[in-house]
C-alpha cells in the first residue's frame, strides 16, 4: 500500500472560526479522512518541528499532498530543498489550491506561478479535458461545485505536460485547474479547487481525482538513470 503524506500550513483552521466550521480536524484532517480509504496516510503540519517533513517522513513516503496559503514565506528553504530532492528522486507531489504559490512549487516550475482571483461565491464548471487520464478515471465529463474562488488566466506556470482538467466560473473567467508535470524521476500534479472557507474536499468528484492523483504520481520502479563520466560501449578508434 502506498505511503502517503498530506502536509498543511494550518493556519486559518487557528484563526478564523469560519474555517473551523467547514473543517474541524483542519484541511489535513479532511483530506487525510478519505484518503484513509485506500492509502496509508500520515499528516504533517507547517508548525511541527521540521514542518514534520523530517528525512524519515519523507523517505517513507511515496506522494506527498501540499496545501499552503497564508504562510509560504515561513517554510525553510532546507525543508523545501529536501521536498524537492526526493521528487527528483521519484517521490509524487500534488499540489492543491494556493499551493501553487508554495515555494516548492515555484522552485519546480521556475516560473512566478502567478495568477488571478477573487472571493465571490461563484459556481465553478471543471471540465475533463483528457478524459482517457489516468487521474480522470470513474468520472463524468465536468464537476461542478456551487461555490468556490476564483483562479483565473494568465497562470504563470510552464506548459503542462499533460492538461487534464480546465475550470469555467461563473464570473466568466477560465483557467487550468489540473496539471502534471515530470521533474527528475518524481510526478507533479497540481489541482487547483479547495479555498478554506467552501467544503470542497468532501465533493465525492474532488476525492476521486485526489486518489486517482496519488495512485498517479507513485514512484516508478524503472531505476534512475546512471549520471556522470562513463566508459565507451564500443572500442574507440585511434585518431
Amino acid at each position: 500500500m502506498l505511503n502517503v503524506t498530506v502536509w498543511n500550513e494550518n493556519r486559518h483552521e487557528q484563526s478564523s472560526e469560519e474555517v473551523r466550521s467547514v473543517y474541524p480536524n483542519g484541511i489535513h484532517g479532511a483530506i487525510a479522512d478519505f484518503l484513509k480509504e485506500d492509502y496509508e496516510v500520515r499528516t504533517a503540519t507547517l508548525d511541527e518541528p521540521e514542518h514534520g517533513l523530517s528525512e524519515a517522513v519523507l523517505n517513507n513516503t511515496d506522494v506527498l499532498l501540499w496545501w499552503g496559503h497564508i504562510a509560504h514565506e515561513e517554510v525553510s528553504d532546507e525543508i523545501v530543498n529536501r521536498v524537492h530532492q526526493r521528487v527528483l528522486d521519484g517521490m509524487g507531489l500534488i499540489v492543491l489550491h494556493s499551493g501553487h504559490f508554495s515555494k516548492i512549487f515555484k522552485k519546480l516550475m521556475g516560473t512566478g506561478c502567478d495568477l488571478k482571483w477573487r472571493e465571490a461565491d461563484e459556481k465553478e464548471r471543471m471540465w475533463i479535458v483528457d478524459p482517457t487520464h489516468p487521474i480522470a478515471e470513474g468520472l463524468g465529463e465536468k464537476i461542478e461545485l456551487e461555490r468556490e474562488e476564483m483562479y483565473g488566466e494568465h497562470f504563470d506556470i510552464p506548459a503542462p505536460d499533460e492538461l487534464v482538467f480546465v475550470s469555467w466560473f461563473e464570473g466568466g473567467e477560465v483557467f487550468r485547474s489540473g496539471c502534471t508535470y515530470k521533474r527528475g524521476q518524481g510526478k507533479v500534479f497540481y489541482f487547483r479547487p479547495g479555498h478554506e472557507t467552501y467544503p470542497t474536499y468532501y465533493h465525492k468528484d474532488i476525492q476521486r481525482v485526489m486518489k486517482n492523483a496519488v495512485a498517479w504520481a507513485k514512484p516508478t520502479t524503472i531505476p534512475k538513470p546512471v549520471y556522470g563520466n562513463a566508459k565507451p560501449l564500443e572500442t574507440i578508434a585511434s585518431k
